[in-house]
């Protein structure tokens, strides 16, 4: 059965960030919340997203406006959002995220969706750091429910533990830093300083996964996170309202130009304006890590 299960995605957002003393979910480093940004990444190789949070968050505005599994067990931890996540959808593998992890990226993921074993109970990474599992950034099989009930019922609460003694295949990590996480006020500051560098802007995107990336004849190279917005008949041929990619198209012309391969996009760049950051823009001015590019179709009122 395991073999036909849907894979669906979690975010784990249910953690009191005491380290951190703010809310790790809310911290920006791509020009977004990191629940926002997780949450798309998941949503790329997934055939649903959730995030998961205790109870008293669920009204909580960063987390209120996106699907929820609620904990069940609050108070023990990550592994009450996982139990809940097989409980609510018993038939769904789960692909399970931290939402503090800046340097994740797309690639991370879809070598983790490939190597999938479904006859195991998970599929998760290897730490980079002390060889040992990763059990937030893995697939959990729904076989894994009855023995994740049971481990939690024996006051057992986590999941790398559970993870070392199950039938799980363990890989090697690709990207030596994607599941760097971050958790006290240095960290996010530091990992700030980086990203905003570009040194660890190697998402794997969508477009870059599926060899669109390559804008071909752009003049900058390298890559750059955009958060993408779409309205009016851009939004109903792209299916979504907005997506967040990385790319190294250097202008907003090269980017649609990659876009309309990505997307069955019917509009020409004369038939649209472009604005960069909530101001109407040149199609051929420089595009920065961070930008927001919006897509106006001719409605009415543009």
């Amino acid at each position: 059965m395991s073999a036909e299960a849907p894979l669906f995605g979690l975010v784990l957002a249910g953690g009191a960030s005491t380290r951190m003393q703010r809310d790790k979910a809310a911290l920006e480093y791509h020009g977004q919340s990191q629940l926002h940004w997780t949450f798309q990444l998941l949503s790329h190789v997934c055939a649903a997203t959730f995030v998961s949070v205790r109870p008293d968050q669920r009204e909580e505005p960063t987390r209120a406006g996106f699907p929820q599994i609620v904990d069940r067990q609050p108070g023990i931890g990550p592994i009450a959002g996982i139990a809940a996540a097989l409980q609510a959808h018993p038939k769904a593998a789960w692909l399970v995220v931290a939402c503090d992890l800046p340097f994740l990226n797309e690639q991370t993921l879809r070598h983790l969706v490939a190597h999938r074993d479904p006859h195991k109970l998970a599929t998760a990474y290897k730490s980079n750091h002390d060889g040992l599992p990763e059990p937030l950034c893995a697939i959990w099989e729904p076989a894994a429910r009855e023995a994740v009930l049971a481990f939690v019922a024996a006051g057992k609460h986590c999941p790398r533990k559970f993870l070392i003694n199950a039938d799980a295949l363990i890989l090697d990590l690709p990207d030596a830093r994607a599941l760097d996480n971050v958790n006290t006020k240095d960290e996010y500051q530091a990992t700030v300083a980086t990203l905003g560098h570009g040194a660890a802007v190697t998402s794997a995107p969508p477009a870059t996964h599926t060899g669109t990336a390559a804008n071909g004849g752009g003049t900058d190279s390298k890559a750059r996170t955009l958060r993408i917005q779409y309205y009016a008949i851009l939004r109903e041929q792209a299916g979504r309202s907005e997506e967040t990619l990385d790319t190294t198209a250097a202008t907003p012309a090269e980017l649609y130009d990659e876009l309309r391969r990505r997307h069955p996009f019917q509009l020409t760049p004369s038939q649209l304006k472009v604005a960069l950051n909530s101001e109407f823009s040149d199609w051929q001015a420089p595009l920065r890590h961070g930008d927001t590019v919006v897509f106006i179709p001719p409605v009415a009122g543009g």
